[in-house]
């Protein structure tokens, strides 16, 4: 049998064929998208059509390539950001366009919500989570406020991949890990937060969708569509489900306790709990999975940013820089990177800025800033797993998969900073992979055959053992110390306004 994913992410549409008897994928394809220009600064938007041509483009690719059986597709997944909602209205066009990552236009909003629930502390009672800038909460309240002709148009809003599925089957509807990103959803009970609606508007509850078990199907794909694309009429459509969820179900991370860390666009480091995984701290941000647990997550957008800054400023290739990163000793001989380029969730810095402390004669070089900048991102990464140790984790592994997973002085480095083995997996396809996966379980439980989704993690998902990477003890110590420094310059730094 054959299942395909299609992951939406703000750089394009990326879709992949699981062959599900050869344990791997045998197509691929991706389409780039592209911004809406001439925004007011703070603004980030996609038209949301857009993405339906993108998957009709990834789709066909995918379907004709060779070790495609099209009679043997019996699912499609869909993954989306966890940033983004589509607002339709009663005849079923889109509004407006959509906001995406990295859009602070409605930062006044989320602080309104806020206020009114009495703050972090308040909100994390009342559904679990803090909603920030970026959630449909804030962007909900934002278009009421600013757009009231559009907020009353609206009779449908749709995560981004729910409104991909609802374009695939008909049929709207969510699920707990697409909901629980939100910030209208309460986290400990599944289910709308009635409280944070009425807040924002009582008829906005009527837009929601009905949630459903993220292990049962959304639907049959539409006859149309099956006819189309030459696949069965029967082939069905999985609930789908937010990036984070869906990369760390591609990771094999299910059971209660393991721990995914993503190095793609971001820097993900993702926790999978059998209860709801609650930071008092407000700093590691709990979410539903796509398999029917919890879910605690730290992303950090300067994990690939930092490094891209510098190679860009240099001239480097990916090769230039591992080499300079690896020619420098642990600790860059007292150089410390804050590598915080762009906005940062974990320290949450709304207006981050880079800064270089430690700077001497000797390790004012190339090759020591590159070692500085490898370590800032690692430490990063370090202190949102020394968050989710606070909480309850202890993971005897961590498992590493995306873009950068394939670099030997950053798996090392970051086996040291961690302070726990790191693995790469064999699954290098992320999100589209997962929802691929969560597809071909709903697939099995609707056909009455067993598969659980631990199951088909272990049979697809394996530690690349050659490559495993365990922490050297003094370099442990080693950044344990430098952690600290970085957080006590953030911790200084950031109140003071310079940060």
């Amino acid at each position: 049998m054959q299942f395909v994913g299609i992951e939406i992410a703000p750089g394009g549409t990326h879709g992949v064929v699981l062959d599900l008897d050869a344990a791997r994928v045998v197509a691929e394809a991706y389409v780039p998208h592209s911004w809406i220009d001439g925004l007011p600064p703070g603004y980030r938007e996609q038209e949301p059509t857009r993405w339906i041509e993108a998957a009709d483009r990834v789709i066909r690719d995918c379907l004709s390539q060779p070790g495609v059986d099209r009679k043997q597709v019996a699912a499609f997944g869909v993954a989306g950001p966890s940033r983004g909602l589509v607002a339709l209205d009663a005849q079923n066009r889109v509004v407006r366009p959509t906001k995406l990552a990295g859009d602070v236009s409605a930062q006044r909003q989320a602080e309104e919500i806020a206020r009114a629930f009495g703050g972090s502390p308040g909100l994390l009672e009342l559904i679990g989570q803090s909603p920030a800038m970026d959630s449909a909460a804030a962007e909900c309240l934002w278009l009421k406020q600013h757009e009231p002709y559009h907020f009353h148009r609206t009779t449908t809003l749709l995560t981004i991949q729910d409104f991909i599925a609802y374009w695939l089957t008909g049929e709207r509807a969510t699920e707990p890990g697409s909901a629980s990103g939100t910030g209208l959803f309460d986290i400990r009970n599944r289910r709308w937060s009635d409280e944070i609606i009425r807040f924002i508007d009582p008829s906005l509850g009527q837009l929601l969708p009905p949630i459903g078990a993220s292990d049962q199907p959304r639907g049959l794909l539409r006859a149309a569509l099956a006819k189309d694309w030459g696949v069965s009429e029967l082939t069905q459509v999985g609930a789908g489900s937010s990036a984070p969820q869906l990369s760390a179900l591609s990771a094999g991370c299910v059971a209660g306790g393991t721990v995914a860390l993503e190095l793609g666009a971001n820097g993900t480091v993702l926790g999978v709990g059998a209860k709801p995984v609650i930071d008092l701290r407000d700093e590691i941000f709990p979410l539903c999975s796509a398999t029917g647990s919890w879910l605690g997550m730290a992303s950090s957008p300067n994990t690939s940013l930092a490094p891209e800054v510098l190679k860009r400023h240099y001239g480097w290739s990916a090769g230039d820089y591992e080499m300079m990163v690896a020619s420098i000793a642990p600790g860059a001989d007292g150089l410390l990177m804050l590598p915080y380029f762009a906005a940062e969730k974990i320290p949450r810095l709304i207006d981050g800025c880079g800064v270089l402390h430690g700077i001497t004669p000797s390790n004012f070089t190339p090759a020591h800033l590159a070692r500085s900048v490898a370590e800032g991102v690692a430490l990063g990464l370090s202190y949102a797993m020394s968050r989710l140790r606070d909480i309850g984790f202890e993971p005897a592994e961590i498992r590493l998969f995306g873009t950068g997973s394939g670099s030997m002085v950053m798996r090392q480095l970051l086996a040291d900073a961690l302070g726990t083995a790191v693995v790469p997996v064999s699954s290098k396809h992320g999100a589209a992979v997962g929802a691929a996966m969560q597809a071909a379980v709903s697939f099995f439980r609707q056909c009455g055959e067993s598969l659980g989704f631990e199951e088909i993690g272990s049979y697809l998902v394996v530690g690349d053992q050659a490559g495993r990477c365990e922490p050297d003890p003094a370099n442990r110590e080693l950044y344990q110390d430098l952690m600290a420094r970085q957080q006590y310059l953030v911790d200084t730094l950031h109140p003071a306004g310079f940060l």
